[in-house]
């Protein structure tokens, strides 16, 4: 917004529509001030060549009667039709002959009437700095139409006054006397201008001299205003101080009482002022930091109470309360524990452990509690947990262990059964991330390969996991070497992101005999006999062939494994799947199946069937003595469970017998 030095307050500046005939000026230079102008010209096809003449002249005159200069009134012209040209901004000319020649070469540009358009160009674009906009400088702009705007005009000039933009509507012949009025700054006497014809509008010019060049009302007239008079070019307007408002006669003033009009915000108390408040707080309370709440005075927070636990501010006062499961003495102050086992308020069957004012049961070692929090039952833990014994399950109080039928051993797991222990194995899975797949089923087949691994030994030194993902190309997800646990495998499995695209079946075979099973990637020397397996998933038929690396993979000594779902081609999986190829090939139509799959899917080989390192040992050395010996505590053991879980039974049976009787 643009001031004025009057009174140190804002002077409104207006914009004007002209398209009138000034006559000349007179003489005497205008001296009221530095203004910036603008004049905004209607140059629509409906204004004739010799009225556009007209509006040239008008314009010239007014500018002869203009202190024209930098430092003086600064000047530009736009003119506008269906779109909006600046003839010259208020920084182009800082003479009166430059202007006049910029005005005479100006070229109508005879369209439409998009007064909308062209005030908001003035708006944004002429009253910048960059223009030449000076601060504090009066901005007003006359435009001069003969007809309707053709878009909508009051939004954009209520924008152009709020900005401080005074605006003078000149119309002529058909000018719209309603837009005229909803463009031109109030009162509308002063800047609303109606002539008949353009060889007429020299009557605005006269007028609009005397307002420009006129006196200062606020200094040299009565203007009645009660607090502010602020001035503008040939009128006045009334202002209030802050903290009142102007009455409807425009110039006396009314303190506003925010607390009566209930805009103040205060939670309790609200002191008025002449458009102002403060907030206080009542007996007990006092004012928080935001000036508008009230908080109670916390006389706890004064040190003085001496209570054990807590001290509760109330209003004008305090008192002393206990922590749960605490009682308050006597003197009001100190608390003491509330100890409900030693009360005997628990009904626990067995164990009751206490904490101040509360308990919670607990059952001896082989027992668990019921639901009921408090009653216990031996623990059958081969019925109520998922063993996955795959055998048998033997249940111990408070715990478990899992037995193999007779000539077989447990494995490392503890829980499968076999001939004999799982060998060492290089295994890389090769897993088909082609746009048939989908992302759901994508997200299974990581399951799938998370299955299988559950079934490995995984360790650096045992077995070695690695991935690779193909569709259109091939991308190695992470070597053999990089994880050494099947946890680290698993995690690393679930983040791999799913690729689309094609099935180049062919190209992911090449990749895995050539880079995944070489010893830069994690693979152990082919001198070491360490089993090497491949793992082919896919859902369709291969986009490339297949053959030649599927043999070279199998004479390189890798055991091929082919899993299909969907639309896999048999034939494909037969020719990737290693000899016997009913042991190496599965298929299922369903990707909800292949879990399954990962179920029947045996990768680790035993050592007489492997050609892998075997160890041999010599019974007599003394690690096979200690592994004999911790085989046999071992033995011993379980069947210190065993016979403990029955002396438990036993005496749970007596003690039913003696509450019978």
């Amino acid at each position: 917004m643009k001031m004025r030095p009057l009174c140190g307050f804002v002077l409104m500046t207006l914009v004007v529509f002209v398209t009138a005939r000034p006559k000349a000026g007179p003489e005497q230079k205008c001296k009221s001030g530095p203004v910036d102008l603008v004049f905004l010209i209607d140059s629509s096809r409906s204004v004739r060549p010799h009225e556009f003449e007209t509006m040239r002249k008008f314009m010239i005159d007014i500018l002869s009667t203009l202190d024209i200069g930098l430092n003086a009134t600064r000047v530009g012209v736009v003119q506008y039709s269906s779109q909006v040209r600046s003839e010259f901004s208020l920084k182009t000319h800082a003479k009166l002959d430059a202007m006049v020649k910029g005005i005479n070469e100006i070229i109508p540009l005879a369209q439409g009437t998009m007064t909308g358009l062209a005030m908001r160009y003035v708006m944004n674009a002429a009253f910048i700095a960059e223009e030449g906009d000076r601060p504090k400088v009066p901005n007003v702009v006359v435009i001069v139409t003969d007809g309707r705007p053709q878009d909508r005009v009051a939004e954009v000039a209520a924008d152009a006054r709020e900005k401080g933009i005074e605006i003078y509507a000149v119309g002529v012949a058909r000018a719209d006397m309603a837009s005229l009025r909803a463009m031109a700054s109030p009162p509308f006497e002063d800047h609303v201008f109606l002539v008949e014809s353009f060889d007429l509008i020299h009557q605005f010019g006269l007028q609009f001299q005397d307002k420009l060049c006129g006196l200062d009302l606020c200094l040299e007239s009565a203007h009645g205003c009660e607090h502010i008079c602020e001035s503008s070019p040939g009128s006045f307007h009334c202002r209030c101080l802050p903290g009142y408002s102007l009455n409807d006669d425009g110039k006396t003033c009314a303190a506003i009482d925010l607390c009566a009009e209930e805009k103040h915000g205060c939670e309790q108390i609200c002191v008025s002022s002449p458009g102002s408040f403060t907030c206080d707080c009542n007996k007990g309370f006092k004012l928080n930091e935001d000036k508008k709440t009230c908080t109670m005075i916390e006389y706890c927070s004064f040190g003085n109470h001496s209570c054990d636990h807590e001290c509760v501010s109330v209003l004008n006062g305090y008192h002393c309360r206990c922590h749960r499961g605490y009682r308050l003495l006597d003197d009001g102050r100190s608390c003491q524990a509330i100890d409900l086992c030693a009360e005997g308020k628990h009904d626990c069957e067995q164990i009751c452990v206490s904490a101040p004012g509360v308990f919670t049961c607990d059952c001896n070692k082989g027992f668990k509690l019921n639901k009921d929090k408090k009653t216990c039952t031996n623990m059958d833990l081969c019925n109520t947990v998922e063993h996955r014994c795959e055998h048998q399950c033997v249940s111990t109080p408070g715990s478990y262990y899992c037995v193999c039928p007779e000539g077989q051993l447990l494995q490392d797991d503890g829980k499968s059964c076999g001939t004999c222990k799982s060998a060492n194995i290089d295994l890389v899975f090769v897993i088909d991330g082609s746009k048939s797949v989908r992302p759901q089923n994508f997200e299974l087949v990581k399951k799938f390969v998370n299955q299988v691994v559950d079934s490995l030994d995984v360790s650096a030194h045992g077995t070695r996991v690695g991935l690779v993902q193909y569709s259109s190309r091939v991308r190695t997800e992470f070597p053999l070497n990089m994880y050494h646990s099947a946890d680290e495998i698993k995690a690393a499995v679930m983040k791999v992101d799913y690729m689309e695209k094609g099935t180049m079946t062919g190209l992911a075979l090449k990749h895995m005999l050539e880079t995944s099973f070489s010893e830069a990637e994690g693979a152990r020397p082919a001198g070491r006999n360490i089993p090497r397996i491949g793992l082919v998933f896919t859902d369709g038929r291969s986009q490339d062939d297949i053959t030649e690396f599927a043999k070279k993979a199998k004479e390189a000594g890798i055991t091929m494994h082919a899993v299909g779902v969907g639309k896999a081609v048999e034939d494909e999986l037969r020719e990737i799947a290693s000899e016997p190829v009913e042991k190496h090939f599965y298929y299922t139509t369903d990707f909800t199946a292949i879990s399954t799959i990962a179920e029947n899917l045996k990768l680790n080989v035993c050592p007489e069937e492997s050609q892998g390192e075997i160890e041999v040992k010599d019974p007599c050395a003394c690690e096979s003595l200690v592994e004999f010996q911790q085989a046999t505590m071992s033995s011993l053991e379980q069947l210190t469970n065993k016979l403990s879980g029955m002396t438990a039974r036993l005496e749970q049976l007596e003690n039913q017998l003696l509450s019978r009787k």
